[in-house]
C-alpha cells in the first residue's frame, strides 16, 4: 500500500467518520483512481471507524505542512 497526496486527496470529501466498507464505496462512487481503492482494500478491517484521512495515512500533510502565507492574497 502506498499513498501519495494526490490519491489522498481524492477523500478529502469523504463521509468522515467512515469505515473501510464506506470509504470504498465512497471511491468508486467518486471516481477515484484505482490506486486509491486498492490502497483501501488491503486496510486490516478490525471494524474500525476512521475519523479523517490522517488515520489511514498518519503522514497526510495539512495546510500547516505547507509555507503558504493566506494573508498576502
Amino acid at each position: 500500500m502506498y499513498w501519495t497526496l494526490e490519491l489522498a486527496s481524492k477523500l478529502e470529501d469523504a463521509p468522515w467518520p467512515a469505515t473501510k466498507d464506506e470509504l470504498i464505496d465512497f471511491a468508486v462512487r467518486s471516481g477515484a483512481p484505482l490506486e486509491a481503492i486498492e490502497n483501501l482494500q488491503e486496510i486490516e478491517d478490525e471494524g474500525e471507524i476512521y475519523e479523517s484521512i490522517e488515520d489511514i495515512w498518519p503522514d497526510y500533510p495539512s495546510k500547516d505542512d505547507f509555507f503558504f502565507n493566506e494573508d498576502e492574497y
